[in-house]
């Protein structure tokens, strides 16, 4: 027989032989169960992916039926401002309208906003207002800021704007109305965009103790990347207000973004927390905003000694000084919306609304 016959013969059989001891097993060496549980895992992440990549607004629709739970009627009757009187929480059911230690939170139908301009006029309050314009934030953010801000914000009250930024020379002119003034404060650039976020606690801090503490009786503290739409009253006004983050305020308490990490000083634990506050907008008398500006600058402090940064740096620190202290009032993500969470029910005329965020444009 020749040689290639038998060879051929041969390799036959041994690849028969194979087939049947190997008959029932899977490719890869794996069991039939296993792979089966690989591919169940592989459809199931891939799954995943597509509905973040193209059913993200459907999830967020569904997470707009989640409940906010509702304020007792004890503590509804007792509802009351310093700047718009007695407040109508009946108005809006459908939402959380106050806290467990008694603040309220301000949504659209629940105050009289002509109550509350007249209480700011009677009580001769100056308002100050301010932003952070660092390297192309400036440029890209800056001027449609400040004119919406002229257009909405504290109408016929007095206010004074403050800019910081690293380049006054490029601060925009702006034409205000009577008893409305507008300051620019040079800040030093950083390197890092966080950096830059992470300053400004104490350069707040530093200022609350100057001529913004001295001119104004309440101050608000904002991003610039961000307009006015509507109205923004005195109605907002309060010793300590922290502004309800439009992306997190359905969410349950052990899903909201806090920093885990023990070693933060801005660390909370899976017990703690209230809410989810929004660094972009918070405000309040001058004396608690230094506490609070000293507090969050402390914090900061302390983690790069320990060669550590909070995962949402200021705003991390932010929701850690209110855990500790309260605010005295809430305001409803009506005062500040993204747009790209879609409709909502709820959201009955945004004061305030995110710009797009370009950040490879902005952040490098």
């Amino acid at each position: 027989m020749p040689l290639g016959a038998l060879g051929s013969h041969g390799g036959y059989r041994k690849q028969e032989g194979q087939r049947q001891r190997g008959q029932g097993e899977p490719t890869w060496g794996l069991p039939r169960a296993k792979k089966r549980l690989l591919w169940t895992l592989l459809l199931f992440a891939f799954g995943c992916s597509g509905l973040y990549l193209y059913g993200f607004r459907v999830l967020r629709h569904l997470e707009g039926i989640i409940p906010m739970g509702i304020c007792p009627t004890a503590t509804t009757s007792l509802l009351t401002d310093n700047f718009t009187g007695i407040l109508r929480p009946w108005a809006r059911p459908e939402v959380l309208t106050c806290t467990s230690w008694g603040a309220p939170i301000i949504w659209d139908s629940t105050f009289d906003p002509h109550v509350a301009k007249q209480e700011a006029k009677r009580q001769n309050l100056t308002i100050g207002l301010t932003v952070f314009a660092v390297g192309r934030y400036l440029e890209k953010y800056l001027k449609r800021f400040l004119e919406s801000a002229e257009q909405h914000f504290m109408v016929d009250q007095s206010v004074v704007f403050y800019v910081f930024t690293d380049r006054p020379e490029a601060v925009p002119h702006m034409t205000l109305g009577p008893g409305r003034l507008l300051r620019v404060e040079p800040v030093q650039g950083e390197s890092r965009w966080q950096d830059v976020s992470m300053a400004r606690m104490r350069t707040l801090y530093e200022a609350l103790g100057g001529q913004l503490g001295q001119e104004a009786d309440y101050v608000f503290c904002l991003d610039v990347d961000q307009r006015f739409t509507g109205n923004f009253g005195p109605e907002a006004l309060a010793d300590l207000v922290a502004q309800l983050h439009s992306w997190h305020y359905h969410w349950p308490r052990w899903l909201l973004p806090y920093e885990r990490d023990k070693r933060s000083a801005a660390a909370l634990s899976w017990g703690e927390g209230d809410f989810y506050y929004h660094a972009a907008l918070f405000g309040g008398n001058v004396a608690a905003l230094r506490k609070l500006t000293a507090h969050c600058a402390l914090g900061q402090q302390l983690d790069r000694e320990r060669g550590i940064e909070a995962v949402w740096h200021d705003e991390s620190h932010l929701n850690k000084f209110f855990w500790l202290y309260k605010p005295t009032k809430l305001l409803s993500p009506e005062f500040c919306w993204d747009l790209q969470i879609g409709w909502r029910t709820e959201i009955h005329h945004p004061r305030l609304l995110w710009e797009p965020k370009e950040y490879a444009l902005v952040r490098n």
